[in-house]
């Protein structure tokens, strides 16, 4: 399929809105009661110390929640999925609510701490059928601030799925073919990070032939591009490829 679809999101001033609302804070927080359709749902969790640099908010709301509102308005012009795409349901991993919903995304994932019950929440997530994005990962020590990398993601994962293995996608993966047609992820534009973007997966029985549980995007943060769709600070090529592959996992998510 061949589409230009960036100019489709939104081209709202919410940016300027979150800072009166003050950053160093908590963003405001207005999650909607589960009515059947489908609702973009964030991850919430306690950052480690040093997460909290980019303007004092929680390494967990970087883009919130305009992004995922961005990502939704193309969902809905290109599919029928028909979801909430001005609300965004922020949900803690030890929340029974999440189990409502098929699709959970989580970021910056380097200055993620998990707790016991939490860990045993996503577990049981993903067990009975969850789908888990993961993005938008800084290099350790990104412009000298502590935490970030590889390694905090994958210290907590061992404690949710401790046999899991992080299997290299390649490109005729089912995800990358659920909606648009992804031929190739070996040169995926960057948004600022340095290197080429690794796309990883966690499967049932570490089996790529089964269920893809979880979606994982090293070094890159595609969620970036659609945040800023809006405001003409990327290109419109790489940021349609940016929301190609959002629409695609949320298919995926939604059909496996």
């Amino acid at each position: 399929m061949c589409l230009t679809i960036v100019t489709l999101a939104q081209r709202g001033d919410f940016f300027g809105g979150f800072e009166r609302r003050g950053f160093g804070r908590v963003p405001p927080i207005n999650n909607i009661p589960y009515d059947g359709r489908f609702t973009f749902v964030r991850v919430r969790y306690t950052p480690a110390p040093d997460g909290y640099w980019a303007g004092g908010r929680p390494s967990w709301s970087h883009g919130f929640p305009l992004s995922e509102w961005n990502l939704m308005k193309i969902m809905n012009e290109v599919s029928y999925l028909g979801g909430h795409d001005d609300e965004t349901n922020v949900i803690a991993l030890d929340d029974p609510a999440l189990f409502k919903y098929p699709i959970a995304y989580i970021i910056e994932v380097g200055w993620w701490t998990l707790t016991d019950g939490e860990a045993a929440a996503l577990r049981a997530y993903i067990q009975k059928g969850g789908f888990v994005i993961v993005d938008d990962f800084k290099m350790p020590g990104w412009r000298g601030i502590p935490g970030g990398g590889w390694e905090p993601f994958a210290q907590n994962m061992k404690r949710v799925l401790p046999d899991a293995r992080f299997i290299p996608m390649e490109a005729s993966s089912p995800i990358f073919h659920s909606f648009f047609e992804i031929d190739s992820i070996d040169n995926f534009p960057q948004a600022y990070n340095a290197g080429a973007p690794i796309f990883s997966g966690v499967f049932e029985d570490n089996d790529p032939k089964k269920r893809l549980q979880m979606i994982v995007n090293y070094n890159t943060d595609i969620s970036q591009f659609w945040e800023w769709s809006g405001r003409g600070l990327r290109p419109f090529d790489q940021t349609n490829e940016a929301y190609k592959l959002g629409v695609n996992y949320v298919m995926y998510g939604m059909t496996h």
